[in-house]
């Protein structure tokens, strides 16, 4: 808007006024903005989880293979003097060098054990070449598939030789022998561990792996060559899953200083703490700590494996330090192949970190395949040395003093710098160094709650943070903490546990084998727990359950059942949806645990959450309840009752506002489908003979025709945007019967009707859009044919179904289907259709040859499911229908045609002894409805190759997978909505800011008074005839709406930014328009004469147009072209809409809830035309076809609401508008143009005006005192409440002036003076005040 500068400046409106709309802008409840709304009901994509240990190993055996010949030293290394010599911490001097040889070997056993004291232990001291061969093959023959160890010691022996070979001895100590890697490797086999201790090792290392490569490429030339002699032979082992550790480089010696054993490496790997210290008093550094020597270290008190004393405690923290260095520096599948496969490996590789650190001090660089990235100088040695410094400084006093020992900082240092990177992080970023240290921190008790409460916080980052801390192996930790009796521990383990099970459900396994489902049974059953606690214990259930035998068993015995029903009328509204949830997998086909519940009447405590405030919560208990019915074992006639009632329980949703529940519905009703088939087959059996006897007359067959379209040349019909949730719009097909009450029609050549009526105007546009739907052979049933059926059978009676004998519940229940096949919402039709057809299919396949069997015999309730008796005609076609291949997908895919004819091959059919279908009796007595039943009906050759099925027992909405994502998101974060910095925020704070500036500049004109309103400001041929206009309050955007389709129009542009089809069948109208949410984000509201209503979202800008809801906002309406069709009013305040038509009440519909809140009856027996309700006084009131303006106050009854009747018009009223002021005057205007202003206590109105007779639009502007009247006679009069004529507008400016075709719709803006007129001609035009005005 062009605005002049003096009116940006003067402030029209106090900055207290200002600031106030601005609020309440903040203040307004947003209407269909819902998780549920704006993402689709799916679950979310499973990650691949690769935390789990596909071969867990063991190293069983271990080979200690020690060439020292003490005494003797190798003639090729020269040594120094003095020289290093402890070997295996023993001096090999100080003993006969016989004796010496064994302690040596003795204790590196020990030293071995500590890490792994279950494995075979065999020494080979100073061997020859076959000892060792002799050792090696039979600890691996011992080991079978397990790893076994091989340690080398070569200290008295020559380094390894180049072409491979390292060296043992003859019998006679007389000569060294060479030992080749080659020969090494076959009597090792694989899966094997080498350790080298001796010079030169990385040869070792080059050599293993040039003859593991020479291996490959023979095992290759052997496989193409059978005459190869390496053919015949057994495969030698692939030496693909062998480690090996060297102690240094190919060219490097070991180091010989005196102060630190011979076998450095040796102690590096199995005595690490020991050396470590020793380490540590050799640097510099060590002269900070007084009074430390390397004898006090020898007595450090305590034990390695106990963590409360100062030994195991280093101990401990060293494992937590070498782990996390190598978690953080190792690709993550090489970290899970070496440090948590195999306990002892693990322990090695930690350890061979040490040897790294240490060795490189002294020019020495250990080396091992697979090779590992260097890691010595990693920042967590620093906090390693920081540990040891503050154990060593305490020892003094410890061993002198017997102070006690004070424990170690480092565990609480490590978790508050895990604190400070949850707490202070940007959202992407590399994962947290202290995972690992988390995890060891679980282990103690003093730490356990506060590393607990960090991981959850770390969990609920994200999947990807679960799947990280799952590689990381926190998985046994949690498990064996669900033994634990803490209970402060208990909310923690649970939303660590939801939080797992929700991105990788196949824990369930482990969970019940652990009996870890008592724990969260306990949870579950205790009160005092708090209720998103109990939901999050319920959430971990339902996964346990969920398509699980054994869980199920164990969580029935656990007494599940009980223990959910008491808590289905809890407040908390997501622990009401998993407990449905988790009762409906409970007893998904499981049959004792139906039984159960039919015990505790569980289906009965179930209806209650059909009519739960929460749509997901009415979902949940239809999934139940759907479950329930949808067992397939042995019927019996107290189950059929149970079936039979809880079917008309769930028949009563068929109008609910959410189509998720209505989708639920579907596959609730599907299952009872399936379980009782026959009797669906009679039934479609019968609808379908009667729809063929009764032909609804069509148009064509009353009026010529080239009537049916208007006279006028239509314009040419643009491509209207396809549309997301309309993947096969069933628009207009050529075969589409028309509703009865369109043989009225009678367009006499100019296209306006020859009768009046201000209801029928719109009966002249063009036939919009001609969108194809399906081609009819694509279903049996078309939805024109299933539209039609649903006609005839009138449904009205669906509201007293409770009623009904049982004979007809399947009657009753294929008329829900048949209503939900004509669901506004796509996704729910297109599931109804694929039940609905799927009936058709059977019935018309089995009809065929079925002739010779009584057709009276079906309609018992007999057991659906063949049974032993054998009583019941199952498949009357002779072989079982095949499974489907769509089973669960719910695409809006249609299936392809199903062959129609009978197979040549199929022989007659003739029913054996008993009357009983063939196959029936080798059937198992649980069998699913669609299995393939017996395997030789595969081989008959008598499937035709086009059957398939539309439905199957797999048929699902993803409702349960949906929810289960909210415990994959994160729980704690701040919505983005609430979150000030956020892009959400900003945006949402512009629009209002804007929002102000419209009021105020608007207020600004209106205040000063509109003295004319005749120049135009827009004008445009719209592709159908505008039957509804609707001005956006904010921006400036217009939508128009024609028969069945919207185009948005920028009015200050000048150009068309959308046009996309409504969707609603051809017999209908769209007869009212809303904008909701306009303050924010708009979502468009259409209605159209046959009651239903659709919500969209995405138009006018770039994206695709998206269906957000629709549902049947009036049910038993019947579009008719003289009926006002259906009117509306919306209360953004509140959340109702207030919807009323050709029916004789006015139904208030809560957005928030999703469903009907009150019908107020009208007490007329015409229609409502207009409706206008006051949120703050909670008045309504509703123009009446025969002329009558009501006033209903909806917090009365429904007997006493009416408050006011006003009989003063003669004739149909085109508005009744309620002014929003707290003393706001009712005005109405009828037919005939009498305008009468109402006070709405007093009996009388207070002014009448007269304007042109023959009205058929009307507006008034909700500000500036202005009413529009548009008239059959081509022109528009603009008043202002004293009853002036303001302007008259007769001709479109431009154009030649032609004439203004008759007026099919008027709308003033909410805020500017702005008037919107559609006409007859197509053309839509926008006129305002003056210029110098605006």
């Amino acid at each position: 808007m062009k605005m002049d500068t003096d009116l940006l400046l003067s402030p029209a409106m106090g900055l207290a006024e200002e600031e106030e709309a601005d609020m309440n802008d903040w203040k307004l409840p947003l209407a269909f903005m819902k998780k549920r709304h704006s993402e689709k009901i799916e679950g979310s994509k499973a990650l691949a989880q690769s935390w789990r240990m596909k071969d867990r190993m063991k190293t069983v055996s271990v080979a200690l293979v020690l060439c020292l010949n003490v005494g003797v030293d190798p003639p090729d290394v020269v040594k120094t003097s003095p020289c290093a010599r402890l070997e295996c911490w023993i001096d090999p001097l100080s003993m006969s060098p016989q004796k010496a040889l064994e302690t040596i070997g003795a204790n590196l056993q020990k030293q071995y054990e500590n890490w792994q004291p279950r494995a075979r232990y065999k020494q080979s001291l100073d061997p020859t070449v076959d000892e060792v061969k002799k050792l090696c093959t039979s600890l691996r023959r011992n080991a079978k598939e397990e790893r076994v160890l091989f340690h080398y010691n070569g200290h008295g022996v020559p380094r390894p030789t180049v072409n491979g070979e390292i060296w043992v001895f003859n019998k006679n100590y007389t000569q060294y022998i060479p030992l080749s890697i080659y020969d090494l490797q076959t009597w090792m086999g694989s899966p094997s561990i080498f350790v080298y201790d001796c010079s030169n090792a990385g040869i070792i290392v080059k050599s293993f792996k040039q003859f593991a490569l020479q291996r490959e490429q023979e095992l290759e030339v052997a496989a193409i060559n059978p005459s190869h002699p390496l053919a015949q032979m057994p495969l030698p082992p692939s030496m693909k899953n062998c480690i090996q550790l060297a102690a240094c480089e190919a060219s490097e010696l070991l180091p010989m200083n005196p102060d630190l054993p011979a076998d450095l490496f040796t102690s590096c790997l199995t005595t690490p703490i020991k050396i470590a210290l020793r380490w540590f008093c050799m640097q510099k550094s060590a002269k900070l700590v007084p009074g430390v020597t390397l004898d006090l270290i020898e007595k450090i008190p305590g034990r390695l494996n106990d963590r409360r004393t100062p030994l195991g405690e280093l101990n401990w923290i060293f494992t937590a330090i070498t782990d996390t260095i190598a978690w953080n520096v190792l690709p993550r599948d090489l970290f899970q192949k070496l440090f948590r496969q195999d306990l002892l490996v693990a322990s090695l590789f930690r350890n061979f970190l040490l040897a790294e650190r240490i060795m490189r001090s002294y020019n020495c660089t250990p080396v091992s395949s697979p090779r590992l990235p260097p890691t010595y100088m990693h920042a967590m040695w620093q906090a390693w040395d920081l540990a040891v410094d503050i154990c060593l400084s305490q020892l003094p006093t410890i061993i002198e003093e017997g102070t006690a020992f004070r424990h170690s900082p480092f565990f609480a240092e490590q978790l508050t710098a895990f604190q400070v990177w949850l707490t202070m992080g940007v959202e992407n970023r590399n994962p947290p160094e202290q995972l690992p240290i988390v995890l060891q921190v679980l282990l103690s008790q003093v730490h356990r709650l506060r590393a607990l409460d960090l991981l959850g916080r770390f969990l609920d980052l994200g999947p990807w943070a679960v799947s990280l801390a799952l590689s990381v192996g926190i998985f046994p930790y949690v498990l064996k903490l669900l033994q634990s009796s803490a209970r402060e521990l208990r909310p923690l383990l649970v939303f660590i546990w939801a939080k797992i099970l929700a991105v990788d459900s196949s824990c369930q396994a482990d969970l019940v084998k652990d009996n870890g489902h008592k724990y969260f049974l306990s949870v579950l059953a205790d009160s005092y727990m708090p209720a998103e606690h109990r939901t999050m214990a319920v959430f971990i259930l339902a996964v346990i359950v969920n398509s699980y035998n054994t869980g199920q068993e164990a969580c029935l015995q656990g007494n599940l059942i009980a223990n959910c029903l008491e808590q289905l009328s809890d407040p908390h509204p997501l622990l009401r949806q998993w407990v449905a949830i988790c009762l409906g997998r409970i007893w998904q086909n499981f049959d004792p645990a139906r039984w159960c519940g039919v015990r505790d009447s569980a289906h009965e405590k179930l209806y209650t959450l059909l009519s739960d405030p929460i749509p997901e919560v009415r979902c949940a208990a239809v999934f139940a309840l759907g479950t329930f019915v949808g067992n397939s074992a042995e019927r019996t006639d107290h189950s059929t009752t149970i079936d039979h009632n809880v079917a008309m329980m769930l028949a009563q949703l068929i109008n609910d506002g959410s189509p998720v529940v209505r989708k639920e519905l579907v596959v609730a009703l599907s299952h009872l489908v399936v379980q009782y088939e026959s009797n669906f087959c009679t039934v479609a059996l019968q609808f379908i003979e009667e729809e063929k006897n009764y032909t609804v007359p069509s148009p064509a067959n009353t009026a010529e025709p080239g009537n049916l379209t208007p006279g006028r040349d239509s314009p040419a019909i643009p491509r209207l945007r396809s549309v997301n949730s309309y993947t096969n719009i069933r628009a207009a097909t050529t075969a589409r019967n028309l509703n009865k009450s369109l043989q009225n029609l009678n367009l006499n050549e100019e296209g306006g009707p020859a009768a009046f009526s201000p209801g029928n105007l719109s009966t002249s546009s063009s036939a919009s859009s001609t969108l194809g739907s399906p081609d009819n052979d694509e279903y049996i049933l078309s939805f024109e044919t299933i539209d039609k059926m649903r006609r005839v059978s009138s449904y009205s009676s669906l509201n007293s179904l409770i009623g009904v004998s049982f004979n007809s519940v399947y009657t009753q229940i294929w008329r829900v289907l048949l209503h939900l096949a004509a669901d506004p919402f796509p996704e729910v039709s297109d599931l109804a259709m694929k039940v609905l057809n799927s009936i058709a299919y059977k019935a018309t396949m089995n009809a065929r040859p079925q002739r010779i069997l009584d057709s009276g015999s079906l309609t018992q309730s007999a057991p659906a499911s063949p049974t032993s008796k054998g009583t019941h005609i199952h498949q009357a076609g002779g072989s079982p229908p095949m499974p489907s291949t769509s089973s669960s997908s719910l695409t809006n895919e249609v299936p392809k045609p199903p062959a129609r004819e009978q197979p040549a091959t199929r022989p007659p059919y003739t029913p054996t002894l008993g009357g009983q279908a063939p196959h029936s009796h080798q059937f198992p007595r649980t069998r699913k409805m669609f299995d393939k039943g017996p395997e030789q009906a595969a081989e008959d050759g008598d499937e035709p190759g086009g059957h398939r099925n539309y439905i199957s027992p797999a048929l699902q909405t993803g409702l349960c997978d949906w929810s289960a994502k909210y415990f994959a998101q994160p729980v704690m974060k701040i919505p983005e909505e609430h979150d000030l910095e956020s892009q959400v925020r900003m945006e949402r704070q512009w629009r209002f800011l804007r929002n102000t500036r419209v009021r105020r500049q608007s207020r600004g004109i209106t205040q000063k008074g509109v003295s004319r309103l005749d120049d135009q400001i827009f004008i445009n041929r719209n592709p159908g005839v505008p039957s509804v206009v609707k001005f956006h309050p904010f921006n400036t955007c217009i939508a128009v709406a024609d028969k069945d389709s919207i185009c948005f129009w920028d009015w200050e542009k000048g150009e068309r930014l959308d046009y996309f089809y409504n969707g609603n069948p051809r017999y209908t109208r769209i007869t009212a328009m809303e904008y909701l949410n306009g303050h924010d984000c708009s979502l468009l509201l259409t209605a159209t004469d046959d009651g239903a209503l659709r919500i969209w979202k995405n138009f006018a800008d770039q994206k695709n147009p998206e269906m957000v809801t629709a549902w049947q906002g009036l049910s038993d309406m019947l579009p008719t072209t003289r009926g006002a069709g259906m009117v509306v009013d919306w209360e953004q305040e509140t959340g109702l809409l207030m919807t009323s038509g050709d029916v004789r009440v006015i139904r208030i519909w809560d957005t928030d809830r999703e469903m009907k809140v009150q019908d107020i009856p009208t007490g007329a027996d015409s229609c409502v035309t207009s409706l206008s309700c006051d949120s703050q006084r909670s008045l309504i009131v509703a123009g009446l076809g025969d002329g009558s303006v009501r006033v209903f106050d909806r917090r009365m009854g429904p007997n006493e609401c009416r408050v006011m009747t006003y009989r003063e018009h003669g004739a149909w009223v085109v508005k009744a508008h309620l002014q929003k002021e707290t003393d706001g005057h009712i005005i109405s205007v009828s037919v005939n143009g009498d305008v009468r202003f109402f006070e709405p206590r007093t009996p009388d109105s207070i002014t009448v005006l007269q304007t042109v007779k023959g009205l058929t639009a009307l507006d008034i502007h909700p500000q500036a005192n202005l009413f529009a009247c548009g008239s059959m006679n081509q022109f528009i009069a603009v008043y202002n409440t004293n009853g002036d004529v303001i302007s008259n507008i007769k001709y479109y400016d431009g154009f030649m002036g032609q004439r203004i075709g008759a007026i099919s719709c008027l709308a003033f803006h909410p805020y500017w003076p702005h008037l919107a007129v559609g006409s007859n001609d197509y053309y839509m035009s926008i006129y305002s005040a003056e210029k110098r005005l605006r």
